[in-house]
Formats: C-alpha cells, sequence, structure tokens
C-alpha cells in the first residue's frame, strides 16, 4: 500500500489529544501494514498562557468558574482515559503551562525522526507523572528519556530558536479551519476531528487499502 500522510495537529495538554493518540496507537499496532507516514503539528490550547505558565487551580477556576464546574467538564475525559488505558493524574497537577517550549521540543524531535517518541513522553509527563511541561529541566529530561542531547535542547531552549516558526504553523492550522484538537488530516485532505474510537481507524485503513487495490 501506497505511503499516505497522517497529519496530527495537537497540544501536549490536551487530554483528548492524548486519548486519541492511545486510540490511534492501538489500531496501528493491529495493522502493522497500515499506510500511515505520520507527522505531528503545533496547535496551543491556551496561546495567550504566560510563559511560565500558572496554577492549576487558578487556570481552572478562570476557564470554568470553579472547582465543581471543573469535576463535570472533566467527567467525560476521566471515562475515556479508563477506556483507552490512559493514565491522567488530575490530582497530582498543580500547574498549567505554556506549552510553546513543548512544541519546540516535538519540532526538534522531528528532525531527529523521534518526533512520536517526544509526544508520547510529553504526554506521559503531563498526564501520567503530573510534571510541569513548561519547565526546562522538566523538557530537558524528556529530550533525555528519548535520547536526545539533553544539554543542546537546554541551550536551544535558552533562545528563541524557532518559537516563530511554531506560532506560524499553529497559526496556518487556524487559517485552514481547525479550530480544536485532536485534528486528524489524511493524505492532505480528509479531515477527522476528536478522539475517534481504533474502530474508526481499522475502518479508514481498510477503506485506503480497497482504494488503492481498485486503482
Amino acid at each position: 500500500m501506497a505511503t499516505i500522510k497522517l497529519d496530527i495537529m495537537s497540544d501536549p495538554i490536551c487530554p483528548w489529544c492524548f486519548i486519541g493518540k492511545a486510540h490511534l496507537d492501538k489500531a496501528l499496532a493491529a495493522h502493522p501494514d497500515h499506510p500511515f507516514e505520520i507527522e505531528w503539528h503545533p496547535f496551543q490550547l491556551n496561546p495567550e498562557m504566560p510563559s511560565e505558565g500558572m496554577g492549576r487551580r487558578a487556570y481552572l477556576e478562570g476557564k470554568f468558574g470553579g472547582k465543581e464546574a471543573a469535576v463535570k467538564a472533566y467527567a467525560p475525559v476521566v471515562e475515556h482515559a479508563e477506556k483507552a488505558g490512559v493514565a491522567i493524574d488530575f490530582e497530582g497537577m498543580t500547574r498549567t503551562p505554556n506549552t510553546l517550549n513543548a512544541h519546540r521540543l516535538i519540532h526538534w524531535a522531528g528532525i531527529e525522526g523521534r518526533q512520536i517518541a517526544a509526544v508520547s513522553a510529553l504526554f506521559k509527563a503531563y498526564f501520567t507523572d503530573a510534571r510541569d511541561i513548561g519547565d526546562v529541566d522538566v523538557l530537558a529530561d524528556v529530550a533525555d528519556s528519548i535520547e536526545m542531547d539533553a544539554a543542546l535542547v537546554r541551550r536551544l531552549l535558552a533562545t528563541d530558536e524557532d518559537m516563530q516558526l511554531i506560532r506560524d504553523r499553529d497559526a496556518h492550522s487556524r487559517t485552514m479551519g481547525v479550530n480544536s484538537v485532536p485534528t486528524f488530516i489524511v493524505g492532505g485532505r480528509h479531515a477527522v476531528p476528536g478522539a475517534q474510537p481504533p474502530e474508526l481507524w481499522a475502518q479508514v485503513i481498510a477503506d485506503l487499502a480497497n482504494q488503492t487495490e481498485a486503482e
């Protein structure tokens, strides 16, 4: 089967992106002959977030108007995370980061062919280990865990290298009409929004295989 590009717009602090990746991973593991060549693209849920991030309680109160409303809003996330088999430690999270630097790390990992590993490691750091992925030490540690040069990453993060590139790519997705994440774009044509179940991806893979045969 010919290779087909699967572009994924995502933010590493988006729980639906974490769940969506788990669903996609399950489908791909079940179909090792899948045609997808995957690239992750930056989309900041909170582009106006202060660079140092903010306390999670203040963030939730600002976004949802209080803890009770936040708990209610996150109930479906908890339910779907359990079904997807991903662990999210909402109780342990104390800060909501600005993700610009995390997106820079994903970009640099892509240059080294380690992009999927970087995305996975960032999701785990933030959701499972409740670490602040806006913190340079945490990002250097994530880089080290996927065999990138942590010292180089640390030096790059101290500059504004590729900051504008990330902002421009984020803006480009929005001009294309992407307004929520995850958004998956199959073959540069078909947008699939949301954390779709593995069954949907199995169907997409089957449809693509049939299309290739017909051609």
